[in-house]
């Protein structure tokens, strides 16, 4: 499989190619370039996702691409052939072959996601003997062929675990019983042990910890968007989604997976609905909804305007979905990462409740979100108590919009990164790795 380096300018995506003329010349001209784009100094990121696409991973991907073009850091991403480039100081970007023409790929995990990590670890291969890279920042499962790569060449690995491999695909049925269980951790448990540093989802770091305590382990805590809307744009936005004038939001963003503790949620309606009648539910993501609208309360709820349910929208044009809510919701049932919607939801200022689970926890506290146990009961409960109380409605505002401003901005972000990745020079620099 030949890569396809489409630089920083966009490119025709999802193809296998030949590289153009001007882009070897390019890349020779990179490699003789000045010292801020020497290739001793590059970082190679491997990310197996499609990037750019506004979601989870390469939302959080392209925050710390941004990170590092801002420090002066140049940075080789390789990555799948489906999304849209983007241009950041420093950044080329390398796509992996298409052999089969994918358009799209789901998030979470699928057969057509392995099936394109096979063109990609091929390429990791060809570009790690092309050029010589000061570290290796692998997301996700791209750090299992990283492991082997940066011992072979002598490169630092940095290993970037959005979420637990080992978590995820214990839930799948035939990977849940207990040998197979235990086969995953170990695998989990080599990889950790091969990473010259890890950096986890917030939430996760623990998980890492108890598995390896001697690996250096950090978390993320990413940068949250600005939630600005005006009145003005709520209400058209009220206005297009069907809404009363006057009556109260609750609001949920993110996937449709079944993690995400929809079914609870929904189950929850009916409670909220008994007390506050003219309550609409609002779910903003949908792509694929697991069997979700063929839940008779799901089509029920929908005909009696008790719930909406928006397809995903880009990040940037979620202020006035955030705006519009009384009450953000996160009903999330299990999983160890932090789901990024969190940091939004803390820079947007409105009530959130949550699920009292560690991954919430870790961001998340009593003085700034409503926190119920994972049952439809006690989600009601929590909705109901903020919409009955202004005072605890307002309290909790304060205190997410203040959390946020202190501690996830853009350069605390930056910041963050920066020290990240000195964190792993110096550990390359004792180890001799």
């Amino acid at each position: 499989m030949i890569e396809h380096h489409s630089g920083a300018t966009p490119a025709a995506r999802g193809e296998e190619s030949t590289p153009h003329p001007a882009d070897r010349k390019e890349r020779r001209a990179a490699s003789a370039g000045n010292l801020a784009d020497s290739p001793s100094r590059r970082v190679l990121v491997v990310a197996p996702q499609p990037f750019y696409e506004d979601r989870g991973t390469p939302i959080a991907v392209r925050q710390v691409l941004q990170a590092l073009g801002e420090l002066g850091r140049p940075v080789d991403l390789l990555t799948f052939p489906i999304g849209t480039d983007v241009a950041i100081p420093g950044l080329r970007i390398f796509r992996s072959g298409n052999p089969l023409g994918f358009h799209s790929v789901r998030v979470g995990f699928s057969v057509r996601k392995l099936v394109l990590d096979l063109p990609l670890t091929w390429a990791f291969q060809r570009r790690v003997s092309r050029e010589r890279y000061a570290c290796i920042h692998a997301v996700e499962e791209a750090a299992f062929p990283a492991a082997v790569l940066a011992r072979r060449h002598g490169v630092p690995l940095l290993y970037d675990m959005q979420s637990s491999l080992a978590e995820q695909l214990a839930c799948l049925r035939p990977l849940g019983f207990a040998p197979a269980r235990a086969a995953l951790n170990a695998m989990e448990r080599w990889l950790l042990r091969r990473s010259s540093m890890v950096v986890t989802s917030a939430g996760l770091a623990e998980r890492v910890r108890a598995m390896v305590p001697e690996v250096p382990v950090r978390e993320w805590y990413y940068a949250s968007a600005p939630a600005d809307s005006s009145p003005e744009a709520v209400q058209r936005l009220r206005a297009a989604l069907g809404l009363a004038s006057k009556g109260p939001v609750v609001l949920y963003s993110g996937t449709f997976e079944a993690y995400q503790g929809l079914p609870q949620l929904i189950a929850a309606i009916p409670a909220v609905r008994a007390r506050v009648p003219d309550v609409t539910f609002v779910f903003v993501g949908a792509e694929r909804v697991n069997g979700l609208l063929a839940n008779a309360d799901v089509e029920s709820f929908i005909a009696s305007g008790a719930l909406r349910i928006v397809d995903r929208q880009p990040r940037a044009e979620m202020g006035p979905y955030l705006a519009l809510a009384e009450v953000l919701v996160s009903p999330r049932a299990y999983g160890g990462n932090l789901p990024l919607k969190i940091f939004d939801y803390l820079a947007a200022g409105r009530p959130i409740v949550a699920t009292d689970i560690p991954t919430h926890r870790s961001v998340l506290a009593d003085d700034r979100a409503v926190l119920v146990s994972p049952c439809s009961d006690a989600i009601a409960h929590g909705i109901l108590s903020v919409l009955d109380d202004p005072t605890l409605a307002e309290r909790l505002s304060t205190a997410a919009r203040h959390y946020a401003r202190t501690h996830l901005g853009w350069s605390r972000f930056v910041h963050s990164v920066d020290a990240l990745y000195a964190e792993v020079e110096r550990h390359a620099n004792v180890t001799g790795s």
